[in-house]
């Protein structure tokens, strides 16, 4: 039985730590400034009931729904993003892509696999992002957990 954490060796070049990050950092921005806009309506909304001067932020903090409605805005830019165009504004910015093992175009799961899988990357001290710097095949952790991998796009593609 093959390890399937392996990728299949393709003539394809695994961008670095310092690539990686730049488009993290892109990404973040523009993540920060989605969710900040996906604040608005709600702030409209409950200032149209009650009134702006009486909302309640506190509470608003500690309302599990709309924690969750503000934490599904990086959920779907990422998971959306890889999906569909297989990089998001950041990997593109800084000619990053992602592939499945097989170089094909990722799938739903390994999307919101590697999703989750980044989130403990980080949560880590960063160790999983960094494993790239020793790893043969320049895969992270949650390039690892989700069988994908990612390539420099030349400019020709």
């Amino acid at each position: 039985m093959s390890d399937q954490s392996h990728c299949r060796p393709g003539t394809d070049i695994a961008p670095g730590l310092f690539r990686r990050l730049g488009a993290i950092l892109y990404d973040t921005m523009l993540v920060a400034g989605l969710v900040l806009m996906a604040i608005v309506p709600v702030i409209i909304t409950l200032g149209a009931i009650s009134g702006l001067d009486q909302i309640d932020t506190a509470s608003l903090r500690q309302n599990p729904f709309f924690i969750i409605y503000l934490l599904s805005v990086p959920f779907l830019f990422f998971v959306c993003f890889w999906k569909l165009a297989g990089q998001t504004l950041g990997m593109r910015t800084w000619r990053i892509r992602i592939i499945d093992c097989q170089g094909g175009n990722v799938s739903w799961r390994s999307a919101v696999v590697r999703y989750f899988a980044a989130a403990i990357s980080w949560s880590a001290l960063g160790l999983g992002y960094l494993w790239i710097l020793v790893d043969p095949e320049k895969r992270a952790w949650h390039d690892r957990l989700s069988r994908t991998r990612l390539i420099i796009v030349t400019k020709d593609r």
